[in-house]
């Protein structure tokens, strides 16, 4: 799996656009969450009162009135629970503004989920931010007061930052379904800035000048008059999707096309021998160069990289999107930026690198040197292009490689852009190149004398292939492969964090996750329970355009694979399954020009149905009950794979004994799905050979050479 976790401030900005397990939009919600003690729905309320106090306070005082004794006095509590709840003044203040920004990002949410159209999301961001809410007297001279201290207190600043960002994110993303892309960035600040521009005019003359109708009318008509404008100046040059186009002279055209809606993105040439070739001579002078630099400076070209992919993250997100079909939430929050985080952690592990010193008495001493291995290359999967790009190129560069990489024919676009981003960090040209082709320009890489390792990501009749190809020159190799994961659930579960650990675990990007646990094991005694749970929260999941913020599951990679998807869902009809929910081909509204499946539970399965025993690799989850420990523990490692698993249970000593039994290289416990780039990821059995991220990929990127030191005279008999 390719899933972060989310820090708090980032599920809050898109993660989850509408949280799974979330309902409400109250101000109470926006503090409280679910499950808390009676006790703990105390004090919750509490600063709920005390947040609400400090925004009438502002209103009727301004920020200078408000003060922690102002608060106090109103509330009729004493100034040191004021201070308990919140530290100092600018803590309050902060958690005030923060509940004014999340209350208006609630309404924007429920906003844009009606909108049917591009047009129509940007009217709703303007609607919602120039509702008659915001000129209120009360809410609008709270927001005043904030605006004029964002600048001195640092806490503020990050809140209106969020906001702003937000803002503009929305805008930016439906715009350039309208208009190029340039245009579109421009044309968002303009709004953005008017958005706010107007609001503080009114506020400024006490809502004498501007009220919330006449502002919406305003921002409308420029925005009708602009769009008109720009698309008329387009029209010759934008002929639908804008993309990139790269020709070379291998010969084969890769059609490079967006499942969400059909449209060809771009067409690109496969390269063939001669290309491999000139990449690897290329790549060999190139590194000779780059593994004669320090670690340290190596590090720092890579930490370069990280910054740039941050600062390009919506622009690559939604390249992305358009590429694989996945949610534009998930592109934003995870894609683009788990890819920075991999290079940045490598790059502070390269300066490191050593071997050890060997003490082998007062005659002599040994050390080892781990050293690059030269050129190597690396084999994406189509399911997180950029990511996967990332996880093989920052251990190889760190550790003073060259690397060629060959993306999936069918999303080739992000690695292009990530070899862009390289150069633009001080990255010597060759020691990161992309090669586009199927599988023959593949093989050229896998059977090519002079790469030293390859790194696949793919299915496993791919690796066993790679694998071949790769004796005939002892390359070494790194696999990760297939898995058909088991997710046990024992009957002291918490059942909420049990589903919501089997929806991240099945249905984030639309099952095409090679770690899912899409055999979902649960304790007959809580199955009935669990089940109901997930059928209600699986059945609320929103497919839809990936370009919208609110969809949850966006579109199978390709036509084929969609139909690959729908005939296991028949198979394990015709085999006795039980359908909860879904089930079927998505086709509502432009939906039907794409490749949606909706998110799919079946029920009542046993271990030799095909939807349990093979890897679908789509939005299919199969339901198993057990009834002991042993009995789970054999059935879920009777596979081929092993990938993943996962373990939900309230007693810890019996999941550390669970996890030590089953056969699987990346487990986790009470959570299901997220990989820090600090731990090891891979699997066992035919799931692969060798470890990704982690120091432990340091191993795979590098060769040790021992060397003995003499420090007296040679004793020989002869």
């Amino acid at each position: 799996m390719r899933r972060r976790e989310a820090s708090p401030s980032r599920s809050r900005t898109g993660l989850w656009s509408t949280p799974l397990n979330r309902q409400s939009t109250t101000l109470k919600d926006l503090v409280h969450h679910s499950g808390s003690s009676p006790r703990d729905e105390g004090e919750e309320a509490r600063r709920v009162q005390l947040v609400e106090v400090t925004i009438d306070s502002l209103a009727e005082v301004g920020y200078v009135g408000t003060t922690l004794a102002e608060i106090a006095g109103r509330a009729g509590v004493s100034p040191g629970l004021v201070a308990h709840y919140f530290d100092d003044k600018d803590g309050l203040l902060e958690a005030a503004f923060r509940t004014l920004a999340r209350t208006l990002a609630a309404r924007m949410r429920a906003r844009l989920a009606l909108a049917r159209t591009p047009r129509g999301r940007v009217q709703a961001v303007i609607d919602i931010n120039l509702a008659p809410e915001e000129f209120d007297k009360r809410t609008g001279t709270a927001w005043l007061a904030f605006w004029g201290q964002v600048l001195h207190v640092q806490g503020l600043k990050r809140v209106q930052t969020a906001y702003q960002r937000r803002m503009l994110s929305n805008l930016r993303n439906d715009l350039r379904r309208l208009i190029p892309g340039e245009d579109a960035r421009g044309l968002a600040a303009m709004i953005a800035a008017m958005i706010d521009g107007v609001w503080l005019r009114a506020a400024l003359s006490e809502w004498q000048e501007a009220d919330s109708e006449s502002a919406r009318a305003l921002l409308t008509a420029f925005v009708e008059g602009r769009l008109k404008e720009l698309s008329q100046a387009a029209a010759p040059r934008v002929t639908g999707e804008s993309a990139p186009r790269a020709l070379s002279a291998g010969g084969g055209c890769l059609r490079v096309i967006n499942p969400a809606n059909g449209a060809v993105l771009a067409e690109l040439s496969a390269d063939g021998a001669a290309q491999v070739d000139a990449a690897v001579l290329k790549a060999q002078a190139a590194q000779k160069k780059w593994a004669a630099l320090s670690g340290a400076e190596r590090g720092r070209v890579l930490q370069r990289a990280a910054h740039l992919l941050r600062e390009r993250n919506e622009e690559l997100a939604v390249l992305e999107t358009r590429n694989t079909g996945k949610p534009i939430q998930e592109t934003r929050a995870v894609d683009v930026l788990s890819g920075a985080e991999c290079l940045e952690y490598y790059a502070g592990l390269a300066a490191g690198l050593a071997g050890e010193h060997i003490d082998l008495g007062p005659r002599a001493f040994g050390y080892t040197r781990r050293e690059p291995l030269g050129v190597v290359a690396g084999i994406g999967a189509w399911n997180y292009p950029l990511q996967i790009a990332c996880w093989k190129s920052a251990p190889a560069l760190a550790c003073g490689n060259a690397m060629i990489f060959k993306p999936a024919e069918l999303t080739p676009l992000t690695a292009m852009k990530l070899q862009e981003v390289f150069a633009a960090a001080g990255l010597p040209e060759g020691v990161f190149q992309v090669v586009q082709g199927r599988a023959e320009t593949g093989r050229l890489l896998t059977r090519h004398p002079d790469i030293r390792k390859i790194s696949l990501t793919g299915e496993v009749g791919t690796g066993k292939a790679v694998m071949a190809d790769a004796a005939a020159s002892l390359k070494q190799v790194t696999l990760e492969l297939g898995g058909k994961s088991p997710l046990i659930v024992f009957e002291d579960a918490k059942l909420d964090n049990a589903v919501a650990g089997a929806l991240l675990g099945n249905f984030y990007s639309a099952g095409e996750v090679c770690s899912n646990g899409t055999r979902v094991f649960v304790h007959h005694s809580v199955h009935a329970a669990f089940v109901e749970r997930l059928r209600t929260r699986a059945a609320a999941m929103r497919v839809g355009d990936p370009m919208d913020p609110a969809t949850q599951v966006g579109a199978l990679i390709s036509a084929e694979h969609m139909e690959k998807v729908l005939g296991f869902i028949a198979r394990g009809r015709a085999q006795g399954a039980r359908l909860l929910t879904g089930g079927a081909r998505v086709t509502s509204g432009d939906l039907a020009n794409g490749c949606f499946v909706a998110p799919t539970v079946f029920d009542g399965c046993h271990d030799d149905m095909d939807i349990v025993r093979q890897e679908i690799f789509g939005p299919v989850m199969s339901v198993l009950e057990f009834a002991d420990e042993d009995e789970v523990i054999a059935r879920a490692n009777a596979t081929e794979f092993g990938l993943a698993a996962g373990v939900f249970t309230n007693d810890l000593t019996r999941a550390h004994r669970v996890i030590a039994q089953l056969q699987a290289g990346t487990c986790w416990i009470n959570h299901y799905n997220i990989t820090p780039v600090e731990l090891p990821f891979g699997g066992v059995k035919m799931s692969g050979l060798g470890r990704e991220n982690g120091r432990a990929a340091i191993e795979h990127y590098t060769q040790l050479k021992s060397v003995y030191v003499a420090m007296g005279d040679v004793d020989a008999p002869y």
